[in-house]
């Protein structure tokens, strides 16, 4: 059975490896399709580095082949998405009897095997029963709105108010998709045109450029008061201290990322205005509110470019995808089943 083994940087092998419950709280799952991303990217680049070896995969679905007799709600046949983040156990929190609250979260390709791998044998809790009404490549994507929706949460805004987003790729586009789910206005703010037809495709209303009419547009969107909160996405490329360019004194911004990035930010204007700044890189405890989410139509995933291969090289991809070139906005999928 494959299991594509990250051994160290460059370095991912196949290595054919069994799979057997052997506890009555456990499922076995055949993997169905699995989404390479930019953090598996970093994982096989060496920029981010696990404890190796690790079987990467971040995001992927699969059936339910085998369920111990132990597993609730979870059953032989069903569609589940695997939950790339657990509790590391260890943490305060976490020995207090309160994982919701860990401070150490553990992520899938990292701290623990992904799921670019036939099939996968792990706690019923560990993977999330999906509904009809969500296919298997929206779920995908649930990792995704659950930052925004972490984002939005830790915000705590109000209908009405201004957010920038800097960066319109794949995670600033849901990220502002999800903002205005909750009726708070996004600001994208992008260099790639095809990323600001793209929002206005999905109702994005404010799209700039980053250009040197910028702070002149956001001031005519805010009515002269500069945005209420600000969210940089690391993976847009971009200036980081954008963010806080655009945002009025006492304000909020948000570094989103789904790993730590080796950056830097101005603290002129973080000192000056006396802005807050935190960072958000998962969506550990929101995939049931995701699910949710994805039933009653909040997110639109059909924006964007999708490739699903079913003959592949894993190497060969995640070697393309640290290309500077290379179109990071094209979702990756692989079909395991065919």
């Amino acid at each position: 059975m494959d299991n594509w083994l990250l051994k160290g940087s460059k370095t991912l092998v196949n290595e054919h490896t069994g799979a057997d419950i052997t506890s009555p709280t456990q499922v076995k799952v055949k993997v169905s399709y699995a989404l390479l991303g930019n953090y598996d990217a970093l994982l096989f680049s060496g920029a981010v580095r696990p404890a190796y070896p690790k079987t990467i995969g971040r995001a992927a679905v699969g059936i339910v082949t085998e369920a111990g007799e132990n597993c609730y709600g979870v059953e032989k046949g069903m569609r589940v998405y695997f939950e790339p983040t657990r509790a590391c156990g260890e943490c305060v929190a976490c020995r207090s009897g309160k994982p919701r609250e860990c401070r150490s979260v553990t992520v899938a390709g990292k701290d623990f095997d992904g799921f670019l791998r036939d099939f996968v044998v792990c706690e019923y809790t560990e993977v999330a029963p999906l509904p009809d009404s969500v296919g298997d490549l929206d779920a995908l994507c649930i990792e995704t709105v659950g930052i925004a929706e972490n984002i939005y949460d830790k915000l705590n805004l109000s209908a009405g108010q201004r957010v920038a987003v800097v960066g319109g790729n794949f995670t600033g586009n849901i990220i502002a998709q999800v903002l205005q789910y909750h009726k708070v206005v996004p600001i994208i703010i992008d260099n790639n045109p095809a990323n600001l037809e793209r929002a206005k495709k999905c109702g994005i209303y404010y799209n700039f450029s980053a250009d040197d009419d910028l702070e002149a547009n956001i001031l005519n969107a805010t009515g002269g008061h500069l945005c209420d909160a600000a969210v940089y996405c690391a993976s847009s490329g971009l200036n980081m201290s954008l963010s806080t360019r655009l945002v009025g004194a006492g304000r909020t911004v948000v570094l989103c990322s789904h790993s730590a990035v080796s950056s830097s930010l101005d603290a002129y204007d973080i000192l000056d205005k006396n802005l807050t700044v935190f960072g958000v890189s998962d969506a550990y405890d929101y995939t049931d509110a995701v699910i949710n989410m994805f039933i009653h139509g909040a997110v639109n995933t059909d924006v964007f470019e999708k490739e699903v291969l079913t003959e592949y090289d894993p190497v060969k991809i995640l070697t393309e995808m640290c290309s500077k070139n290379v179109n990071k906005n094209k979702l990756t999928i692989i079909k395991m089943i065919l």
